[in-house]
């Protein structure tokens, strides 16, 4: 059967056959008729022949997400090397049904590196189209790579307007590093310290059923920077906690209670299905639906760059307290046993210039001073937190878990492994750290900012830029490798790199509430290559 006859199933299986700013371009019809494409479209896990490609068509006005109503659709889709569709390379129909929420995922590939390709699906009188790109051969010479870096995007927080700004960028990609959604019901972690509603979740309450994941997860895809970044550039996404639960471990999660809201592990797997759907990714190595949950994997950009995808919740110890003696216990895992060792024999074994590891939570060891709030703060001295109490790590990060951590970084150093750049999100600030063994770096670090969630000036309900930078003064007197932080601002990072160096930049939103909000550059640092020193720009 030749690749212009093919028809595959819905169920996500593979098919034979720089990016530039799109958009989303639906097909013309009277407002008044039912629209088939109400979700839009994205693509992701970009390989040297091939990609992810998803939708979700909509093929009665019923039929609507969690439902579970609609029978089964057929969805024509094509993938050409020019945006008129003149010539097609793969083409063929993917059938979908209520048992997947009407969503299509299909793994395109025998197509050719480092190029530009247009896509379409098409479901009746309704196209929605977008564009995306393969990745470089694995051996190929690269000059240069760039890619977004993203996390923790709460739609009641704000608008996602810096998925907007990232278009501005010439993106290769975009890396999202988790809480792509958040499972709170309505005036729960929204904006600021009380909590305001900027846009109110849907279903309007807590996500603890499939029905419940599955209509979260269409609310985000209605976000209209959110469709067309996912229109325009692949995606390469990981899950952190809030896609589940909050500070969820395979055993349960923090603010699971299992009295009233059930069995932890339907509601885990309902969450980790919905996802499945919903996300342009392969998970256990395929973008074949219910077929497995693993997450990790691993992408090659030519000889340039390696980038190392993590899992950080479904397989780690629960999180203790920073006083515990069991942080002692050298058995503790972050990773698990097997993803630990995947990890440290991948990157010593990487021939790529930089070792990118797409890292959920912080790595390099932190002190935090105490963020006192409304009344408590009103009585400290707010130009010296070092007065507040005693700095302890964040043990939800890597700091929960050092003893797996320096195995890691031991590795690294003992194997004379360098150019690795963790990029790490979750904790909604910006930061650059030098990661070090016994004094020395081994490793550096970028962790960017949120999209939208509260930070520190939100928690504390303070103005920006005001006790924030006493706090970040501090910050820089209890770990002194840390050559950058912003405590307050909302945004996305761009890395660059080339075989010389890695460039970092952290750029700033104007305003989370605001849908039209503007964007600035904030900070920008750099990496020599063969070093692991933290410089200005």
């Amino acid at each position: 059967m030749s690749r212009r006859d093919l028809v595959v199933s819905g169920l996500g299986l593979t098919v034979g056959a720089g990016v530039v700013a799109s958009t989303l371009r639906p097909s013309a019809a009277p407002a008044s008729r039912h629209q088939h494409f109400q979700h839009g479209l994205a693509s992701g896990d970009p390989l040297p022949d091939g990609f992810v490609l998803w939708t979700r068509v909509s093929p009665a006005p019923d039929a609507t997400p969690g439902s579970g109503r609609g029978g089964p659709a057929d969805v024509a889709w094509q993938v050409a090397l020019d945006d008129g569709f003149a010539d097609v390379v793969a083409e063929g129909t993917a059938s979908t049904d209520a048992g997947r929420d009407h969503t299509v995922k299909l793994d395109v590939r025998a197509l050719r590196p480092a190029t530009t390709y247009w896509y379409r699906f098409t479901h009746g009188p309704d196209t929605v189209t977008g564009r995306t790109r393969t990745a470089p051969a694995v051996d190929a010479a690269v000059d240069r790579l760039r890619l977004g870096v993203v996390c923790c995007a709460n739609w009641q927080a704000g608008h996602f307007g810096a998925y907007r700004h990232l278009l501005d960028h010439d993106l290769d990609a975009v890396v999202h590093l988790g809480d792509y959604l958040y499972e709170y019901q309505p005036g729960r972690y929204s904006h600021g310290a009380d909590w305001t509603d900027v846009r109110r979740h849907d279903p309007p309450h807590e996500t603890v059923t499939l029905e419940d994941y599955r209509r979260r997860h269409a609310q985000y895809k209605t976000d209209p920077d959110l469709s067309r970044l996912h229109a325009a550039l692949p995606m390469i996404a990981t899950w952190d906690d809030h896609e589940v639960a909050d500070g969820w471990f395979p055993e349960g999660a923090y603010e699971h209670d299992p009295a009233t809201e059930g069995l932890w592990t339907r509601r885990r797997d309902a969450a980790l299905r919905a996802y499945d759907e919903w996300m342009p990714v392969r998970l256990s190595g395929t973008a074949t639906v219910g077929d497995g949950t693993t997450i990790q994997r691993r992408f090659r950009f030519g000889s340039l760059v390696e980038l190392t995808m993590l899992d950080l919740r479904s397989r780690r110890d629960e999180r203790v307290e920073p006083r515990d003696v069991a942080l002692a216990d050298e058995r503790r895992t972050l990773t698990g046993t097997g993803q630990e060792s995947w990890l440290a024999q991948g990157l010593a074994a990487s021939t790529a210039r930089w070792k990118l590891v797409g890292n959920p939570v912080m790595v390099a060891p932190m002190l935090m001073p105490p963020r006192p709030r409304g009344e408590e703060l009103a009585l400290r001295d707010t130009t010296d937190p070092m007065t507040w109490g005693s700095p302890e790590p964040n043990t939800d990060t890597w700091d929960g878990y050092p003893a797996e951590r320096r195995r890691l970084l031991q590795g690294l150093a003992d194997a004379g492994v360098g150019d690795v750049v963790f990029l790490s999100g979750d904790v909604h600030t910006a930061w650059a750290n030098e990661v070090e063994l016994d004094g020395r770096p081994v490793a550096t670090e970028l962790v960017c900012s949120s999209i939208t969630s509260n930070n520190v000036d939100d928690f504390m309900g303070t103005a920006p830029r005001t006790v924030s930078l006493a706090m970040e003064e501090a910050i820089g007197a209890l770990n002194p490798h840390v050559r950058f932080v912003n405590l307050d601002d909302h945004g996305y990072s761009v890395v660059e790199l080339t075989p010389s160096e890695a460039r970092w930049e952290w750029h700033a939103v104007s305003d989370r509430r605001d849908p039209d909000a503007s964007s600035r550059l904030l900070a920008a640092r750099r990496v020599r290559s063969g070093s692991a020193r933290v410089l200005p720009v």
